[in-house]
């Protein structure tokens, strides 16, 4: 059955349901990364990493993947979700309900929130702070108070669609990686519904996914110079794509 709610355009491209792609440039990336959060604000890439004792917030250097800056956070937290809001970056933990609010060019922590869900994904239209919890729920949230002000559930065809993950926020589509799958669903956030796919199979060859390589997960949007950028958790590569319509 077809989508009540016609496809619209992404990056410039014409409308379609399903998308692939074709990679533009190709960067290194730290290998130890668990990449949880992925952001690009003002040409500068920023990146939120996981796993308890490791988690961090980076600012990387595109062109070689040096990490320039880095904060960590404490051994009770698995960092999570990553995006920017007027000056600061906001980054979420997974299981603890409590996210943190640095100040973006020093990285000082300048306040903490909280949240009943678990976090996963964060990222942002021009009013609020867009958030996803492993489930078919997206939150809407308040970026001064943190309070939710709205949710959608996210389905496919009227179906639920669970583990969305790293979120962007793309020309009036909300981007999810769906963990454990090397696919992107592209969601209208005023009624959560799916309005096509994007496939990244063979994104990463077989040769680069050796132990301990993990799922795909990082999108970063550069709405400057309309660039895409993607990864994954300990990916050794991090890939500026564009998108096309599967043929």
């Amino acid at each position: 059955m077809p989508s009540p709610t016609p496809p619209v355009s992404v990056l410039g491209l014409p409308a379609a349901p399903n998308l692939t792609f074709k990679v533009i440039n190709t960067y290194p990336h730290d290998r130890a990364a668990f990449t949880e959060g992925l952001v690009m604000d003002g040409g500068v890439l920023y990146e939120g990493t996981g796993l308890n004792g490791q988690s961090s917030l980076r600012r990387v250097d595109l062109a070689s993947g040096k990490v320039l800056q880095s904060v960590p956070l404490d051994q009770q937290y698995f960092g999570e979700g990553v995006t920017t809001w007027k000056g600061q970056l906001i980054q979420l933990t997974w299981k603890s309900h409590v996210g943190f609010v640095y100040d973006k060019a020093s990285f000082k922590l300048l306040k903490t929130f909280n949240y009943p869900t678990e976090g996963w994904g964060l990222t942002h239209d021009d009013t609020s702070l867009i958030m996803s919890d492993g489930t078919p729920t997206i939150h809407f949230l308040d970026p001064v108070t943190f309070q939710e002000t709205k949710r959608i559930t996210v389905t496919d065809h009227g179906q639920p669609v669970i583990n969305l993950n790293e979120l962007e926020y793309v020309r009036g589509e909300i981007l999810a990686n769906v963990w454990q799958t090397d696919r992107i669903a592209r969601i209208a956030p005023e009624t959560g519904q799916v309005i096509g796919w994007i496939d990244l199979t063979g994104l990463l060859s077989p040769a680069d996914r050796q132990p301990p390589v993990d799922v795909l997960n990082g999108i970063a949007y550069d709405a400057e110079h309309d660039r895409l950028f993607v990864t994954g958790k300990l990916w050794p590569k991090l890939f500026e794509i564009t998108l096309v319509p599967v043929r």
